[in-house]
């Protein structure tokens, strides 16, 4: 596909970003962890999934240097982009600690964290595509769906901790969990994060 100016070259690269989390929340979410082999292959794909993202977060930030003119102001476009790229990083480091701590498989709680932070992450590549399609109102309504999973997960992260407190005595064990859990949520607050800068964007274009 050829883009004929500005705005399609920013849609275009917005759009890869927010498919390429789209893909690694959903791909994080379905994998089957069983053994520390299959901690090893998501950490390793977590991995390329967020260096692509490194690679595109360059070329927008390339674009928005050599553009004079931007379909939305520059600084929203670009904190936008770094809080896209924050919810890559979480995967990334979230998955680098189950990993190390061989955490496997999945309890129910990673599992509803995940569970959770897909739909989020998918409601984020929608969102992202109406802005410049002008629907702002439908971002708005997706922008409140996304702090929905949000609140869904600090939920979980809270019976999380208390069931950690109720059951779990070996204090390393306790630690281990622990951290992943909160590295779950930190990713939930991260896609909050972009939900609320893209009311932003919308207050602002309205």
């Amino acid at each position: 596909m050829v883009f004929k100016n500005k705005k399609d070259r920013f849609a275009h690269l917005l759009h890869e970003i927010s498919l390429n989390i789209n893909e690694a929340g959903k791909y994080f979410s379905e994998c089957q962890v069983e053994s520390q082999d299959d901690l090893r292959k998501l950490a390793e794909v977590m991995k390329e999934y967020e260096l692509k993202g490194d690679t595109l977060v360059h070329k927008i930030i390339l674009e928005l240097n050599n553009a004079f003119i931007t379909p939305i102001e520059r600084e929203d476009m670009l904190e936008l982009t770094n809080r896209l790229d924050d919810i890559l990083d979480g995967f990334e480091q979230a998955s680098f600690i189950l990993e190390m701590y061989n955490i496997s498989p999945k309890d129910e709680y990673i599992t509803k964290f995940l569970e959770n932070l897909s739909k989020a992450t998918a409601d984020i590549s929608v969102a992202t595509g109406y802005i410049f399609d002008k629907k702002l109102k439908n971002v708005r309504e997706l922008a409140i769906q996304i702090k929905d999973y949000e609140s869904i997960c600090d939920d979980i992260y809270r019976d999380s901790i208390r069931h950690l407190n109720d059951n779990i005595t070996d204090p390393i064990q306790f630690f281990k969990y622990r951290e992943a859990y909160e590295d779950l949520e930190d990713i939930a607050d991260d896609c909050q994060s972009v939900a609320n800068t893209l009311e932003t964007i919308v207050m602002k274009n309205a």
